[in-house]
């Protein structure tokens, strides 16, 4: 960058980052506790539904390594803020629908914006701060806004939804865009033009993003349409073989997307394994704990949002203060294996939460556990992918931290719901009572959850270490 912001304006530019992320983050849960308000005022039946969610899946998953190469080749701030334009103005059209398609069709283009906005906000954030300690403290503000926004956005959605209607949960948006985009547009540092601006490779761009795209659309209807089914299969297939000759393709051109000797980089590799498993343990709890609230224990959409409040406030807690000092003191390894352990004895208590299970005694105990481990996992998850990658790589770094968490997500959920489906229908055949029945299949979610944390805690113990902060990093910033 050409300009170095003073100390104040660097963190009053990590706030409005921050901002931003969180409308993003927002929008992947807020919907959620809408659904049937959107299903019974635009008429979509079972079937369309799903593509309110989905559409925006589909386009967020498949552009968040191409939005990150070309933060790269054009600039992270143009990028940041296209992202932002893009995403309040299909957030407008979201809050206005008044048919299927249109809020569909606009849900898609808030994923496209919601892909640019998040594959170089690390970016911005990396080059913002370039010394350890402030580099630390930053990461844990942003790892807080990807672990508390999802649970923030279940609350919010329950009280707009029945302050107001759901459309309101999109028009939220705009004031916070257009206030985020002004200020980024003031504080943000104009960047330098590269002197040799490489073509973008329009080819391995199309692989890629079209091979994201298939494997999110197979993920997220593979509980409909069967795991095993020809069309699950095939989609499945057709991605790989586009991996496959995207590999080929950027071991072969000259300006290549995805640069391959980055999996070179230990520290790089591990985060992204370490970002799939937790993602894929995190947000199927997200979900399912909610499901378990409401299906369960028959709480109500603004109930399930307050159950959610104390995991909020602690990881915030923690994201803000402890998490970034440990960093400090401890280096990246040790706080994220034993973050990643205590969200994995959260887990372990939802999967014995029983079919009258008290708020004090069997849901928040939980609640606590996993608000202590997100927030001491985030930050060190950041760091680890992003503190050895030189700075014209950074952008294509943080789209692929972000691809492995959207990815790890999304395929987590499928499989756990899927898996706790099957559980439930299996002892109901049996003659189990419904509710029974319910409770175990999500007893086995939270089991594989906790599974999948605890493998990640392995690699992290076994793989990670301190980043190196090359100055070449740090110089190449600003």
């Amino acid at each position: 960058m050409t300009q170095v912001l003073d100390e104040p304006k660097r963190w009053l530019a990590l706030i409005v980052l921050c901002l931003g992320m969180l409308m993003i983050v927002l929008d992947t849960t807020i919907v959620n506790v809408a659904m049937p308000s959107i299903r019974a005022d635009l008429g979509f039946d079972e079937t369309s539904l799903v593509w309110v969610v989905n559409a925006y899946m589909l386009t967020f998953g498949g552009f968040l390594l191409l939005g990150g190469r070309l933060g790269d080749l054009y600039g992270h701030r143009r990028l940041f803020l296209l992202g932002i334009a893009l995403f309040t103005a299909a957030s407008a059209a979201c809050g206005l629908a008044t048919a299927q398609g249109l809020l569909i069709a606009a849900r898609t283009v808030q994923g496209l914006g919601g892909a640019l906005v998040s594959a170089v906000s690390l970016s911005l954030i990396m080059n913002l701060f370039t010394s350890p300690a402030d580099r630390a403290k930053a990461m844990g503000i942003y790892g807080f806004v990807g672990a508390g926004g999802g649970s923030l956005g279940v609350l919010l959605g329950g009280v707009l939804t029945s302050a107001l209607s759901w459309h309101w949960i999109f028009l939220v948006n705009l004031p916070v865009g257009i206030a985020v985009y002004g200020a980024c547009a003031l504080l943000l540092p104009v960047e330098q033009a590269p002197a040799n601006r490489a073509r973008l490779d329009v080819a391995g761009a199309l692989c890629v993003t079209a091979a994201l795209m298939l494997v999110v659309h197979a993920v997220v209807h593979g509980n409909q349409a069967g795991w095993l089914s020809a069309r699950t299969l095939a989609q499945l297939g057709i991605a790989a073989m586009l991996l496959l000759a995207f590999v080929v393709i950027e071991a072969r051109v000259a300006h290549p997307l995805m640069l391959l000797h980055l999996f070179a980089s230990r520290n790089l590799a591990t985060a992204n394994m370490v970002a799939v498993l937790w993602a894929a343990a995190l947000f199927a709890w997200s979900f399912i704990s909610a499901l378990y609230l409401q299906r369960v224990l028959n709480y109500g959409a603004l109930q399930v949002g307050l159950a959610f409040l104390p995991a909020s406030l602690i990881m915030a807690a923690f994201s803000l203060g402890l998490s970034a000092r440990l960093v400090t003191r401890f280096g990246i390894r040790v706080p994220l294996s034993i973050g990643l352990l205590v969200a994995a004895v959260g887990l372990m208590l939802f999967a014995r939460a029983p079919v009258g299970g008290n708020f004090v005694a069997d849901v928040l105990p939980g609640m606590v556990l996993i608000g202590l481990g997100a927030g001491g996992v985030f930050n060190p998850v950041f760091l680890a992918a992003m503190g050895d990658v030189a700075a014209e790589a950074s952008g294509l770094a943080s789209g692929m931290v972000n691809t492995a968490l959207m990815m790890g997500g999304a395929l987590g959920l499928a499989i756990q719901a899927s898996l706790a489906d099957a559980r439930s229908n299996g002892l109901a055949a049996m003659g189990v009572d419904a509710v029974t029945a319910l409770n175990s299949g999500y007893h086995l979610a939270f089991a594989l959850g906790a599974v999948a944390a605890v493998m990640a805690a392995a690699l992290a113990a076994a793989f990670l270490r301190s980043p190196s902060h090359s100055p070449a990093h740090g110089e190449a910033s600003h």
